[in-house]
């Protein structure tokens, strides 16, 4: 049994919160981090007696290099004491969206947005890979979106946009610098996820959505999940530096 580590997975729409269970219906112990340290334990709590695996919880401000080095000591207490198998899989699913048109955008927006997507991913990377490397397995998952490929989108413009371009280079990057040590970096780029971003969407957004996807509805978490698992277990050991689309066919490249 390996360890799963998922930021951003508290939210009950969320993809984290799908991939942290999926993971633990998979046979993984399970981490979560979010910036709400007590839902984060409760959520771990509740996903490991549902599917009885070793699970913990704490807080994270993955923009904070104290805050993701505590949490990382946390984590590695946790697994030096036997309650929790060594990390063998990071989720980097933490992230906000900027809907804001682009000179309406503020320069203190772009820096939020571009610190908890792209410096968060970074960050959190930083401080789990070692521990990876040190068993030589791992496999790094990092949530990027349709809107780095395509450029904008309903919920997610320029800042957002970028933010998600910076992380696919940084997957491809750190794949090709890391390829020979058993760890995987791959990224994953849904398309319109019914997820808490479209919570007060109004009818004119979601026609616009809708209209935009050739297979006619948005993605479930579940779907997005399956493919953040699959990158972390065995059977993706050849993938490294790839970029998985899930959109419903919104955008072919």
């Amino acid at each position: 049994m390996r360890t799963a580590v998922i930021t951003g997975a508290t939210s009950e729409r969320g993809i984290g919160m799908t991939a942290a269970q999926r993971y633990a219906r998979e046979g993984w112990a399970v981490v979560i981090l979010d910036l709400d340290g007590e839902k984060s334990a409760k959520v771990a709590a509740d996903i490991g007696n549902q599917y009885a695996v070793p699970a913990f919880g704490c807080a994270i401000d993955v923009t904070s290099e104290e805050s993701v080095n505590a949490a990382h000591e946390a984590v590695a207490a946790e697994v030096a004491s036997g309650n929790l198998p060594p990390v063998g899989a990071l989720a980097n699913i933490a992230g906000i969206t900027s809907p804001v048109p682009f000179l309406e955008t503020t320069l203190e927006l772009w820096n939020t947005v571009m610190a908890v997507n792209a410096t968060g991913t970074y960050l959190v990377t930083r401080a789990f890979l070692p521990d990876m490397i040190a068993h030589g397995w791992g496999r790094i998952v990092n949530m990027s979106s349709v809107s780095a490929q395509r450029g904008g989108g309903v919920f997610g413009k320029v800042p957002y946009s970028s933010a998600k371009a910076a992380i696919l280079g940084f997957t491809k990057a750190l794949a090709r610098e890391i390829a020979d040590t058993g760890v995987t970096v791959n990224a994953v780029t849904p398309g319109a996820v019914d997820t808490n971003i479209r919570v007060g969407s109004t009818d004119e957004q979601e026609a616009k959505l809708a209209a935009d996807i050739p297979v006619g509805r948005t993605a479930t978490t579940e779907e997005v999940a399956a493919v953040i698992t699959f990158l972390s277990g065995d059977d993706a050991s050849y993938l490294t530096g790839t970029t998985v689309d899930i959109n419903g066919g919104s955008h072919i490249h």
